[in-house]
């Protein structure tokens, strides 16, 4: 690199420090189109177990949506309505400029995402029955060519400014970059391997979930990382220091060194579809931790914000701010949160 080159980079670094001097959360993910279907049915009963190699269903959907997703951009979006100052790295494709502009005028910087003009940006397609189900398929587009970073060196330059990360589901090669990223320069993140834990080797989910201050996963998920790592919520303790497993209508459970915690779900005042909920409390729980609040706590201001996303036919809230959350958490428990 040549000295004016470097110079260039100097100043660049100094003019973003400027605009993200207050970011604290480090947050990689997808950013992602989400097309959103409809079933007045259970897949279950659709599903028969005993032919399932013979697998060939489909499904009516009466309802289709497309809206803005993406399990980094979902993330992102709530810790700022939640007053946190999100970071967020990730990838887009020639069609991601609406896109970008939008987390721009929501507050949520665009420095670290990367677009990449020959790809398409990433797209979930989401299919929910009336339980609440999910079936999902995910393209992910400009992410699967993308590269950690947003493609911008600078980011080292910015550690100083993180309190807390989360690694969340995209490119799993990507998730390996963050994961060592993360323990080069000695970030506490949580590993959120969603529905990618398929995807990884043993040896990588062991890495992992080692560097991790901890794992969130659901139900379905943790299921197959138990398979994979023949693990329990205790011998997993033995590598990270908590694990959140969150569980649906059923709230979410956290185990730790020394003990475990459970909440239960934070009531909404309808439910118009469950996508995005999931992040929500990620980006809830996140904000707890930043502000060192006790594990019960950050659990009960991620059910709170999260049961205002189920309330939205997208994943993007347009318009609530941390008192309605905190307001909603104190009603549901009986006890407030301490103040943000």
């Amino acid at each position: 690199m040549v000295a004016d080159d470097m110079g260039e980079d100097k100043e660049y670094a100094a003019s973003l420090s400027a605009t993200l001097s207050l970011v604290k959360t480090l947050v990689t993910g997808s950013v992602a189109y989400d097309v959103v279907l409809s079933y007045d049915g259970s897949f279950v009963d659709a599903i028969d177990p005993e032919a399932l190699e013979n697998l060939s269903v489909s499904f009516f959907s009466p309802h289709f949506a497309r809206h803005h997703g993406g399990t980094g951009a979902n993330i992102a979006w709530n810790l700022r309505l939640l007053g946190g100052d999100p970071l967020l790295v990730s990838t887009v494709g020639s069609d991601g400029g609406e896109y970008l502009a939008l987390l721009e005028e929501r507050g949520v910087p665009t420095d670290f995402i990367e677009k990449k003009e020959d790809a398409v940006t990433a797209t979930a397609i989401i299919g929910t029955d009336s339980s609440e189900r999910q079936i999902a398929f995910f393209h992910p587009g400009a992410d699967a060519v993308g590269d950690f970073g947003g493609g911008r060196e600078p980011l080292a330059d910015f550690r100083d400014d993180i309190g807390y990360a989360i690694i969340s589901p995209r490119n799993p090669v990507l998730m390996m970059e963050a994961v060592r990223w993360c323990d080069t320069y000695k970030v506490p993140f949580l590993f959120d391997p969603g529905q990618q834990v398929i995807l990884f080797s043993d040896d990588e989910l062991s890495f992992a979930v080692s560097r991790s201050a901890g794992v969130i996963t659901n139900e379905y998920e943790w299921e197959m990382l138990c398979r994979k790592l023949a693990c329990t919520e205790e011998s997993l303790l033995e590598k990270t220091g908590m694990v959140i497993i969150t569980r649906g209508e059923n709230g979410a459970t956290c185990f730790y060194e020394g003990g475990e915690c459970a909440v239960s779900a934070c009531k909404a005042d309808q439910v118009v579809n469950p996508t995005g909920a999931g992040d929500a409390f990620r980006a809830g729980v996140l904000r707890g931790l930043l502000e060192g609040w006790e594990h019960q706590d950050c659990m009960r201001l991620g059910a709170a914000i999260s049961s205002h996303v189920v309330e939205i036919e997208g994943t993007l809230l347009d318009a609530v701010d941390s008192e309605q959350v905190l307001l909603r958490a104190e009603a549901t428990y009986g006890e407030p949160l301490p103040t943000l």
